[in-house]
């Protein structure tokens, strides 16, 4: 599941480069595409050497899309999915705002899946890459309420 979750930010991550106004989305923008495309292929590998097969194409009905795409952790099984908030993002008036208030929100679902997957992770090296997640996609989301707060003078989430 966190395949498809990545990969929902990796597609609000490249929209930012072409909407977002300050260089430091789109820095960091970059910076999560470049991160999560990696943890991505690492993932497939690791799968396909484990299972012997594909990560499973993951639906909009099933528990993949709609999981690892939607708004927040409050939506539950039902959440929107990946093109919802990329649309939302592709006709936001402000775009920095949005991004942000996706992004951490986006952010805190990966966070949330990663951590809660660690205590069931039998191989180490997917349980280290999982304690990076955790820790890189705090700090981005500590950057990112910093900014808001800045620019806004709100916390963003």
């Amino acid at each position: 599941m966190m395949v498809p979750h990545h990969d929902g930010a990796i597609g609000m991550a490249e929209l930012a480069r072409t909407r977002a106004k300050r260089p430091e989305i789109r820095a960091l923008a970059q910076q999560i595409k470049a991160s999560q495309t990696a943890e991505n292929a690492q993932m497939r590998r690791w799968y396909r050497q484990w299972f012997g097969t594909d990560v499973p194409a993951w639906t909009a009905g099933g528990m993949g899309m709609g999981m690892g795409m939607g708004h927040g952790i409050g939506h539950g099984m039902g959440m929107p999915a990946m093109a919802t908030s990329l649309q939302g993002l592709r006709t936001a008036p402000d775009f920095d705002r949005a991004f942000i208030e996706q992004m951490v929100t986006h952010h805190r679902m990966g966070v949330m899946m990663a951590t809660h997957a660690q205590w069931n992770t039998q191989h180490p090296e997917l349980r280290q890459l999982q304690a990076a997640m955790v820790r890189v996609q705090s700090q981005e989301m500590a950057q990112m309420a910093q900014w808001y707060r800045a620019w806004y003078g709100a916390s963003g989430s």
